[in-house]
């Protein structure tokens, strides 16, 4: 079993392990930020996203999976306010060593830096303290926002997953990226702060990038 979750901090972004008593901000916040972040709202099959949220037993499912090893359930803090979620899922130990990345951010705190110094703080603990072999990361085509936050950490393209997640009503294609230990000659947040990531070429992706498949431009 891994230990519990960590504290992490660069600058004015902290990142911690979520609690129950965060129940009543982070229903706030999603409902304050319903129209920015319902169209990235994973769905039922036949359903579409409802509006209500039961955050405590939302958090009581991560911190389960935190404590039988297989997920990791964070709050991203910027100057001690709560601004979003960074989410680790599917960590396997043994010959596979890898997890899954998931994140949002309020709006509010968007464009400000804050998601991409959580993803390197945490990618960098997964893979320097837990001893983690790969990170990945399966986004929206989309999801421009997001998309910029694994380029400017060099996350490697690695291919399309054709309607691969049930999200805003649909079965969504995402765009996976992934990193390995042995990409990495310093720590990914090292490497970003010091202007050492090589540029990203979107010519490698199958599908133009902030074009929703209704027809609307993403912002």
């Amino acid at each position: 079993m891994f230990d519990s979750a960590p504290r992490l901090r660069h600058g004015a972004v902290t990142v911690r392990g979520i609690k129950l008593r965060d129940a009543r901000v982070l229903e706030s916040e999603l409902q304050f930020n319903r129209p920015w972040l319902e169209r990235w709202e994973a769905t039922l099959p036949g359903t579409r996203p409802s509006g209500r949220f039961d955050t405590r037993s939302s958090i009581r499912s991560l911190l389960e999976a935190d404590r039988d090893g297989s997920g990791l359930a964070l709050v991203i803090e910027v100057d001690g306010e709560f601004a979003g979620q960074l989410n680790v899922a599917n960590i396997s130990g043994g010959a596979l060593a890898s997890s899954t990345l998931g994140y949002w951010i309020a709006r509010r705190f968007a464009g400000r830096g804050a998601t991409t110094a959580a993803v390197a703080l945490v990618t960098d603990h997964l893979m320097l303290e837990r001893d983690l072999h790969r990170v990945e990361v399966c986004i929206r085509p989309e999801n421009v926002a997001s998309l910029r936050v694994v380029e400017k950490l060099g996350f490697r393209y690695e291919g399309c997953r054709r309607r691969y997640i049930h999200i805003d009503g649909d079965w969504r294609d995402h765009l996976c990226f992934a990193l390995v230990r042995e990409e990495l000659a310093e720590p990914v947040l090292e490497r970003y702060l010091g202007g050492r990531v090589p540029p990203f070429d979107r010519s490698v992706y199958p599908v133009e990038v902030g074009r929703d498949p209704r027809g609307a431009t993403s912002a």
